[in-house]
């Protein structure tokens, strides 16, 4: 059962919530076959279930060619089928991880874009309502010359800003 949204949670929050589940919900849906398979397969490889698996029949298998379990004659005595079988194995787990990042690092990118797009918009709208309140304090008589209004009446460039955070990152070496 899933929790309840709190009361005191606004009416547009819980629509934005339940909207941003539904578009996710149907972007999963509409994801081609190969990408849904690659999603199951992670999300089984990434569990208890896969390792308790994987316990039960590797060590099966070192028993029985150890000669642990005499009951049942032994088909890899040197192991290398074994060792070959785990290799293999490797190789695609890792290439359905890799896909499964993929697909997370876009969705992340997504994320943080509609992010930068959201505060930006907020950002010039509070400029906005800063001038707005400053016209409204000049009507009034009352004064509105403090350094840090005038500051937060000048709207934000984000290329300025992308162009002083690459700069800043180059001066500390980060940017390889």
């Amino acid at each position: 059962m899933a929790p309840q949204a709190p009361a005191q949670m606004a009416d547009t929050l819980k629509q934005n919530i339940a909207a941003l589940a539904e578009r996710e919900r149907i972007e999963q849906a509409r994801a081609p076959l190969s990408e849904r398979i690659a999603r199951r397969i992670t999300a089984f490889t990434g569990s208890m279930t896969f390792v308790v698996l994987h316990l039960v029949v590797y060590s099966l298998w070192i028993f029985i060619n150890l000669g642990w379990l005499p009951i049942i004659p032994k088909f890899d005595p040197t192991f290398v089928v074994l060792a070959m079988e785990a290799s293999v194995e490797a190789i695609f787990l890792s290439t359905f991880v890799l896909i499964t990042q993929n697909r997370m690092a876009a969705a992340a990118d997504r994320r943080a874009a509609l992010d930068l797009h959201v505060n930006l918009l907020a950002e010039h709208e509070l400029t906005k309502v800063a001038e707005l309140v400053q016209r409204i304090a000049e009507r009034l008589g009352v004064p509105a010359d403090a350094p840090e209004l005038r500051e937060v009446t000048k709207d934000v460039e984000p290329t300025q800003v992308l162009d002083a955070l690459d700069q800043r990152r180059r001066e500390e070496g980060l940017d390889h």
